[in-house]
């Protein structure tokens, strides 16, 4: 699986209850900030809560060129696990959650 396919499948995984906002960070050294996002096959949609400076507010980025993602409101790790992450306890590696 290559990067592209690991970020379509988190996004398209999106915890039902984590809002639907962070900030998404390109292979560009760009980072948008958004306030929803719609998943395609190919293509990630994005919802920016004001314009930029050309007046864009929705911003289509391949997932390939997705670099990495910043959740800007506080979980808990466990609430990432529709996402595929695992919490194991304190003291006991290996042991999940």
């Amino acid at each position: 699986m290559d990067s592209g396919e690991s970020w379509r499948d988190c996004f398209k995984n999106w915890p039902a209850d984590v809002r639907r906002r962070g900030v998404v960070v390109t292979s560009f050294n760009e980072q948008i900030q958004f306030v929803n996002f719609t998943t395609s096959e190919t293509i990630l949609l994005i919802e920016r809560s004001a314009p930029d400076t050309v007046g864009a507010r929705m911003v289509l980025v391949p997932y390939g060129d997705i670099a990495g993602l910043k959740i800007i409101d506080p979980i808990k790790p466990q609430a990432l696990a529709p996402m595929g992450f695992t919490v194991s306890r304190p003291g006991r590696p290996g042991k999940t959650r």
